[in-house]
């Protein structure tokens, strides 16, 4: 299954929708739609299987204040995993 992007618009601004496999090959065209339509939150609730560039990648949104929206609990978990390998790697890099 690919990634399929949808935009819905409606009274609180623009939402973007993700349905199916966030993959790195997916990213950059996930970002110019974004920058394209400066969304008021990205809703995942039709994706179903995320690589771990996926994961970084939303980090970054929500990092950059962009809601991510009905996003599943394995994904935050993951987010949240992955959110603190990041702090140890910057660690380190500091130290060394």
């Amino acid at each position: 299954m690919t990634l399929k992007i949808e935009q819905l618009s409606g009274e609180h601004g623009t939402q973007i929708r993700l349905s199916g496999e966030l993959r790195s090959e997916n990213i950059d065209q996930v970002r110019a739609e974004i920058e394209r339509s400066g969304p008021s939150g990205l809703d995942l609730e039709e994706v179903d299987l995320v690589g771990v560039e996926g994961i970084r990648f939303l980090n970054t949104c929500k990092a950059e204040g962009i809601p991510l929206l009905h996003c599943s609990p394995y994904i935050q978990e993951w987010m949240l995993r992955e959110q603190g390998r990041s702090k140890v790697s910057t660690k380190k890099r500091k130290k060394g």
